[in-house]
């Protein structure tokens, strides 16, 4: 198995971060271990680089001719091994190599082909969304329908301009629609992978349940007006310890509360779920208004009556040790359970000695987190890519900081989706 050469640089020209990030690039292209005929790059920016997307595409282009396939896309911040870059002009740059017939990149000018219709069957997909594309969430829930697996994981694009997509496809675009330069804005767009290709994902959850899990019993449209036969907004305020009669102070504790929601027949993730932590099946949502007429309360989300439904707070405590969770999942999973002294020795290796190795078994990652846990919300700058690489091990990854994560066939909040690329594929 061959290593992922990445990089990833900050300058306030663009020009200036993507030679930093190509001479990364090319000396890792030179080293043993390292894929040196890679034919797939992942491409992400920060926002202060959005009017100029088509050219850096266009320069990454030129000066990595090899590359036939590119995919990104744009956050506040993006992510890359021990390190994020929040609010700051930035590029990351990963080069896949992957047999040209394990992934296909798709867009609005070169749609993934539907199940059966090619010889090429997507597995799961990376997935980049406009957030402001209508019925995003459906076309997310469709997009997983054309995998065999069901499971998709990305983001949407996080921009306070323009939200831009990278989808460059090396086996060209749909007939009559002319030559695309690659960037595109609304929709969605991605790289789809064969079963060969050989991934694993993981979603870390960053919020903390405040009380018991309850069911929906009654619920119109997006209000949910009754929670075990009883009514929702007595069963909240009871559950939160506040009261109406001193409504600034419930205001102020409804404001910094969630709700968690799963269905009935929740999938767990493999994980067992733990006393006072959410499994990868709860979709946390905003309360965005109480209904005193109907005893109600409204949600960013349409519900069905059956669903569990928990109410819940951020937490920067949980969601590390979520995060440390699923990292020491895939690592333990992935790694062998004995090592060679050499292979023991360089992966116990100090952090300023240590280095990507090919007995991790992971030959890239791609972590795609939240907008809202970015910058301070763990700590310290870089604190949630340090927490990655201390638990998953010093391998090679980037990723953006998202408006809403993808995972499974649902659009999330406040999470984390970790995928690495394993020595299954190759």
């Amino acid at each position: 198995m061959k290593l992922f050469p990445y990089g990833h640089a900050t300058h306030p020209q663009w020009r200036m971060a993507a030679g930093l990030v190509l001479a990364q690039l090319r000396a890792q292209m030179a080293l043993h271990g390292y894929a040196s005929s890679p034919g797939l790059g992942l491409l992400y920016i920060t926002d202060h680089y959005t009017a100029q997307a088509q050219d850096i595409l266009d320069f990454l282009g030129a000066e990595l001719p090899e590359i036939t396939d590119w995919a990104g896309t744009v956050g506040i911040g993006i992510a890359s091994n021990n390190v994020e870059y929040f609010d700051e002009p930035a590029l990351a740059v990963m080069l896949c190599e992957l047999p040209s017939d394990q992934y296909r990149v798709f867009s609005g000018v070169s749609p993934l082909p539907p199940p059966g219709a090619s010889h090429f069957q997507a597995h799961t997909a990376l997935v980049h969304a406009d957030a402001g594309t209508p019925d995003v969430a459906e076309l997310i829930a469709e997009m997983a329908q054309r995998t065999s697996s069901g499971y998709v994981f990305g983001g949407l694009a996080s921009s306070r301009s323009k939200a831009v997509q990278f989808a460059l496809s090396g086996s060209g675009n749909v007939k009559g629609q002319g030559a695309a330069g690659g960037v595109f804005s609304g929709g969605l767009s991605g790289v789809a992978f064969a079963q060969g290709a050989g991934l694993m994902s993981r979603v870390t959850q960053g919020c903390r349940p405040v009380s018991r899990e309850h069911e929906i019993t009654a619920c119109d449209a997006n209000v949910v007006t009754e929670l075990d036969g009883q009514s929702a907004l007595d069963v909240m305020l009871e559950d939160l310890g506040v009261s109406l009669d001193a409504p600034r102070e419930a205001l102020e504790k409804v404001r910094t509360t969630l709700v968690g929601l799963s269905g009935a027949d929740a999938l767990q993730d493999g994980r067992i779920r733990r006393p006072g932590q959410f499994g990868a099946d709860v979709l946390v949502r905003h309360i965005i208004g109480l209904d005193p007429a109907r005893q109600g309360v409204a949600i960013a989300e349409v519900p069905s009556p059956g669903m569990k439904l928990a109410f819940c707070e951020r937490n920067a405590e949980a969601a590390r040790a979520d995060l440390v969770r699923v990292c020491a999942e895939i690592r333990e999973e992935l790694e062998p359970e004995e090592l060679t002294l050499e292979v023991a020795s360089a992966l116990s290796a100090s952090e300023a000695e240590s280095a990507p190795h090919p007995a991790r078994r992971i030959a890239g990652a791609i972590y795609i987190s939240c907008a809202g846990r970015g910058g301070p919300h763990f700590g310290a700058p870089s604190a949630e890519l340090q927490i990655v690489r201390r638990a998953l091990g010093d391998v090679p990854l980037v990723g953006f900081f998202a408006g809403g994560e993808i995972a499974r066939h649902n659009l999330y909040g406040y999470t984390g989706v970790l995928t690495v690329f394993t020595s299954a594929g190759g």
